[in-house]
């Protein structure tokens, strides 16, 4: 006969055993990712540099097409002193204004970056100093739009200033962040939020932009798109293709989310939050 410390030890081996089975048998959670009523895919039309032809072609193509754009803006750019009411009107409509920097630094040691000013360059932009400015960018951004929940992108894609990684110091600064030149997003469960791929077309058609968008469909990811000069200004696309895309995405709008990358991102975010819950 068993003595009642025996008996005890026996019934806690039970207990131990059958918590151990259950948590292994407890099923993985598989939340498949899925973007709002039932799209295959999403589209970020983002415009980098706030260049005079994003303001006089692809806000009002945008406008016309019904579709919301980003607009990342380095504030000491011209545009910004002459033309503050039109992008803060463009806030109203619903576009995007992330932040890209007040001076856009790049590193002049990169191939072909005669172009980049000694006082605008990255390699000698110690990172301290360029965070604090990109925080500051926030604050001139706030007072335009009011907003305080911002996505940032890197100028040209740069992710060293003065030989030291910046990007890791301003996680908890953005939403999300685009910080390298690629393609369609593989997988939007493994995207790192802070480290997003971009499309930087130049000297594209229409037909190219739609095959982009078709890519992301089948895959059930996302594009993101990063434009310059639309029908106008340095690296650009002809309004034409750019008229093209939005008339794509306007008739599809049932397959393709087109919106802010801020809201695409909050919508990621959430997505891949709630598939990490047990």
């Amino acid at each position: 006969m068993a003595t009642p410390a025996k008996k005890s030890l026996i019934l806690a081996l039970v207990i131990l055993c059958g918590n151990t089975l259950a948590t292994e048998s407890r099923p993985a959670n598989t939340t498949a990712f899925s973007w709002p009523n039932g799209a295959k895919a999403a589209v970020s039309l983002a415009y980098d540099d706030a260049l005079p032809s994003q303001l006089e072609t692809a806000i009002p193509q945008l406008n016309a097409a019904g579709l919301k754009g980003s607009f990342y803006l380095p504030l000491s750019a011209d545009s910004i002193q002459s033309r503050l009411a039109d992008w803060r009107a463009a806030a109203t409509q619903g576009h995007e204004l992330g932040n890209h920097s007040l001076f856009h630094q790049c590193a002049k040691s990169v191939p072909n970056r005669d172009w980049v000013s000694p006082d605008r360059d990255l390699d000698q932009t110690p990172a301290s100093r360029l965070v604090s400015e990109i925080r500051l960018g926030n604050a001139f951004l706030q007072a335009i739009d009011g907003k305080t929940q911002r996505t940032f992108t890197a100028p040209c894609t740069d992710q060293l200033a003065a030989g030291k990684p910046y990007l890791p110091l301003l996680t908890q600064d953005f939403v999300a962040m685009k910080t390298t030149v690629g393609d369609v997003v593989a997988d939007m469960q493994r995207l790192n939020i802070h480290a997003v791929p971009v499309i930087a077309p130049s000297e594209v058609t229409g037909a190219q932009l739609i095959n982009w968008v078709k890519a992301a469909g089948e895959k059930g990811t996302m594009v993101n798109f990063t434009f310059h000069g639309i029908g106008g200004d340095h690296l650009q696309i002809s309004a034409t293709a750019h008229a093209e895309l939005l008339q794509f995405l306007a008739s599809h709008k049932d397959e393709y989310w087109t919106d802010t990358f801020l809201n695409l991102m909050l919508h990621v975010k959430a997505q891949q939050q709630s598939a990490r819950q047990p």
